[in-house]
């Protein structure tokens, strides 16, 4: 579904991007992991068009979609979710659902004012299937509360609740896990599995959470100094020379084998 072919994006001269080419097939779960600095973060915001690349290109089903604005994937289904969350906090957790698809006949003043029974409608289909999403997450019993008050894992929730108000095609999630408690850590991955199994969500991950890694994702692509450095399951992974160079350190990694030997 997503090939990045040579993709750079630099800051100045730091180079965050410097010629990453993955591929993210249709139907997977694919982790990205790697050491802080790895260049994880840029990577997903050049793909969903919040960074323009320096060079290289990024395909969606064949589509070259390289620098296309946020807005514009959305529409084709290309959708993230961000390590901390972005719910309007002053909004009921229903409302803050009810408010992602685009088009809605009440975004027109005249419309509002005179289509009223329009609007009306649209509004009722929208709370109903903003209801059977929250029903879907286990969350129905947040749908009144002010998003502002929920638990963060519950926010976590909330960001890929909204990426199912739209049938999202491919949803890159960024450290969907990041202060989450175990047990809605494995509310998390139950939806996810189900969004994937059930619904055909393409996702990527990017997790330090290992055991969690290992729950959901194959394959798993690991990232340092900006580039691709392997790509594997997660025994693979875990057992490569280099990705183990690249989380402790040659010295570290020396002593690590000293001390096993």
């Amino acid at each position: 579904m997503i090939v990045v072919e040579d993709l750079h994006r630099y800051f100045g001269a730091f180079r965050a991007v410097d010629g990453a080419s993955l591929e993210i097939a249709t139907g997977s779960i694919t982790g990205l992991i790697g050491p802080n600095g790895a260049g994880k973060t840029t990577l997903f915001n050049v793909i969903a068009g919040r960074l323009p690349p320096t060079s290289g290109r990024v395909l969606m089903d064949d589509e070259d979609i390289t620098g296309l604005a946020p807005h514009v994937l959305f529409g084709k289904g290309l959708l993230r979710t961000f390590q901390i969350a972005h719910e309007f906090s002053s909004m009921t957790v229903r409302e803050n659902l009810m408010m992602v698809p685009g088009g809605q006949s009440g975004e027109s003043l005249w419309n509002a004012w005179f289509n009223r029974g329009r609007v009306a409608a649209e509004e009722r289909a929208l709370r109903a299937k903003a209801d059977e999403v929250l029903e879907f997450l286990t969350i129905a019993h947040l749908a009144d509360h002010k998003a502002g008050h929920i638990s963060g894992g519950q926010k976590k929730l909330l960001e890929l609740g909204r990426t199912m108000m739209v049938d999202a095609k491919v949803v890159f999630l960024d450290e969907v896990g990041a202060g989450v408690n175990r047990t809605l850590l494995n509310t998390i991955a139950d939806a996810i599995q189900r969004l994937n199994r059930e619904r055909g969500y393409t996702f990527c991950v990017i997790e330090h959470d290992m055991d969690f890694i290992a729950r959901l994702c194959d394959p798993v692509i690991v990232m340092a100094e900006g580039r691709v450095l392997a790509k594997g399951t997660v025994d693979e992974v875990k057992n490569d020379e280099r990705v183990i160079e690249a989380y402790l350190g040659t010295g570290l990694k020396n002593k690590v084998k000293e001390g096993a030997a």
